[in-house]
């Protein structure tokens, strides 16, 4: 279901007016990589070289995730918010090397003393893609839009619920005033846009951005072609102020079979490849050592967890779906996740390319990361999950089936990404595990998660999000808030949580504005999230990908000394990566592929023909974004 974000951020965005038309996000399709391990053929040719139609050096970035749209209003996966990155400034932006906020279209920044206003500088050196100059006036009409439009304020409507007024008293002077403080305000991750382009735009819930090219921006590329089911090209923007990249060209385009990506890295015809969200274990393990390929493992920005249906519902408080009610009961809940080996799922799923699941937020994150206590943990315990489920009045037939009062076996369905090896993996264990307490399981893997995700037609599913560095995201996703209006609507929960306690934190924690009192309270979010019980976070996925060094000199990773390339909270790795002397990237808009991944866990797959649709999340969630 990709994240946010940002992202996942993996971007997927609560609060009033955050949902999308069911029927719009459903005709999204999120196209995920089908790809087995170690299949992939160990061909080395000569690289081919491209070159742009004016010979300058193409970057192409394989995609195993599709758009699920090229308007920044709507857009929640994580390719499609990586391109808004690439395309449009924020305010503000992520230093690559320890994530603190440096300037974007903002040069600086202040708060009143009650912190109700903040005032942004707004650079005078940034120019739209047609030369417009960008001003204030397009930041405020960005944020006045989400305000007062639901459509608009689909993919990060959460970031303004709590903004009073937002006003441009001059080209270089922003004013944003707030109806409570409000810690996030150097990290809004939105993506301005040109007013003079987008106040023509009668629809935000209906327009895709995705017809008419070049699209206006003020990033370090400028989108210049799309087409679905293929690619989406980008230019690089001469006139960016932060200064152009090395690349002229860069190219993202999808390929459904991951190992056949891996075929055509090591034949030159792809510069990068990653995985979904991350390179197998096998297909790592092929790649090192291999001549001018790189193999990049880092600790990645990605949670990997199994979701429970808490019960589907909307804020009008009508009940929908059918998920199983035993899951209400925690007891129950908890007895699933201490028949989770985690250990197992790292060692032999992963093959240690990850670390064990515990709170909410990675531990590369570390001001935030937390743990259960040694007595709050849901340790693998087997005997202590069938006793739970003795005292919920699950017990043994002479079957050895865990049946209710009435007579009924307990069984559930897991709802899994067709194409993600991981989901299948994990499931078949859960399989094995639960079945040894007396419980059914059936795992429900299609290539479309996204309709019965959206509908609360499963048990439990698979889910997955990339954090950003400021968690306020992915927090909010589990709100009162992001629940749908109403079951026809789409919000922007992930899986239907609604805990008034939890809330109460969230509150707290968006007005607290000492970093150390805010980690607390995000901290104690994080284990009243564990103890509900909705959520068992297994393992954070490392980002394993790989890239040509005979195409692809240097690149940023983020965070610098070891940190991921894809996926990044900024425009870094493409926007500083050198060519190589001795060769060029390979790939163009209609001929040879590249690669880029992160795939959202949670989100609709397509499995079809090489299909890259410019379309961002309900992913996981990671990836979601």
């Amino acid at each position: 279901m990709d994240t946010r974000d940002q992202h996942g951020r993996g971007r997927p965005t609560p609060g009033a007016g955050l949902r999308k038309r069911r029927s719009r996000l459903l005709a999204a399709g999120v196209a995920a990589l089908a790809f087995s391990a170690g299949l992939a053929t160990p061909l080395n040719p000569a690289p081919r070289q491209a070159e742009a139609k004016d010979g300058g050096k193409v970057l192409t970035v394989a995609v195993a995730q599709s758009v699920d749209s090229l308007s920044p209003f709507l857009a929640t996966r994580l390719v499609s918010t990586s391109i808004h990155r690439l395309t449009y400034e924020y305010l503000t932006n992520y230093d690559p090397g320890d994530a603190h906020t440096v300037p974007g279209l903002a040069t600086k920044w202040a708060s009143s003393p009650d912190k109700l206003t903040w005032t942004y500088t707004i650079r005078s050196d940034s120019r739209w893609s047609d030369g417009e100059r960008a001003t204030a006036e397009d930041a405020a009409w960005t944020f006045n839009t989400m305000m007062t439009d639901d459509g608009a304020a689909t993919a990060n409507g959460s970031f303004v619920t709590n903004f009073r007024k937002v006003t441009a008293p001059s080209p270089t002077k922003l004013v944003i005033e707030l109806k409570k403080p409000q810690a996030t305000m150097t990290a809004l991750d939105v993506p301005i846009v040109p007013k003079h382009v987008w106040e023509k735009v009668k629809d935000f819930s209906e327009f895709n951005n995705d017809k008419n090219f070049p699209v206006v921006g003020n990033g370090p590329f400028v989108l210049t072609g799309y087409k679905a089911d293929s690619y989406v090209r980008l230019k690089a923007n001469k006139d960016f102020w932060r200064g152009a990249p090395k690349f002229d060209e860069l190219v993202f385009r999808y390929y459904k079979d991951q190992d056949a990506a891996v075929a055509a890295l090591r034949k030159g015809e792809v510069s990068f490849v990653a995985g979904s969200p991350s390179l197998t274990p096998a297909q790592a393990a092929s790649l090192k050592g291999e001549k001018n390929i790189h193999v990049n493992d880092a600790p990645g920005r990605r949670f990997y967890a199994l979701a429970t249906n808490p019960g589907a519902r909307s804020k009008d408080g009508t009940r929908f779906g059918d998920g199983d009610p035993s899951l209400l009961d925690r007891r129950v809940r908890n007895a699933l996740f201490l028949a989770v080996d985690r250990r197992t799922i790292i060692d032999r799923v992963f093959r240690g390319h990850a670390v064990e699941g515990e709170g909410y937020i990675p531990p590369r994150f570390s001001t935030y990361f937390w743990k259960p206590s040694a007595s709050q943990e849901l340790a693998y315990d087997p005997a202590k999950a069938a006793r739970l489920l003795d005292e919920a009045g699950y017990r043994k037939n002479g079957d050895g089936k865990r049946v209710g009062k009435d007579g009924k076996p307990l069984g559930y369905r897991i709802l899994c990404h067709a194409t993600d090896p991981n989901d299948k993996a994990v499931g078949k264990y859960l399989q094995e595990w639960w079945g040894k307490l007396g419980i059914g399981v059936t795992l429900n893997c299609l290539d479309n998660v996204t309709d019965p995700w959206l509908a609360g037609t499963y048990d439990l599913a698979f889910d997955g999000w990339s954090v950003n560095p400021d968690p306020d995201f992915v927090l909010s996703i589990h709100t009162c808030a992001a629940l749908p209006a109403t079951p026809k609507d789409t919000g922007a929960t992930d899986n239907f949580i609604c805990d008034k306690a939890y809330d109460r934190l969230y509150a707290q924690q968006l007005a607290e504005y000492d970093p150390v009192k805010r980690a607390d309270v995000v901290q104690r979010m994080e284990s009243r999230l564990y103890d509900l019980g909705y959520m068992n976070v297994m393992a954070y996925p490392n980002a394993v990908e790989a890239y040509r060094t005979d195409q692809i000199a240097s690149i940023t990773t983020m965070p610098k000394k070891a940190g991921n390339i894809y996926g990044q909270d900024g425009y870094w790795s493409w926007w500083s990566a050198v060519p190589a002397a001795s060769g060029e990237a390979s790939g163009g808009g209609g001929g040879s592929t590249g690669v880029v991944v992160g795939v959202v866990s949670g989100v609709v797959v397509l499995a079809g023909a090489a299909v890259f649709l410019a379309l961002r999340r309900r992913s996981t969630a990671d990836d979601r974004e």
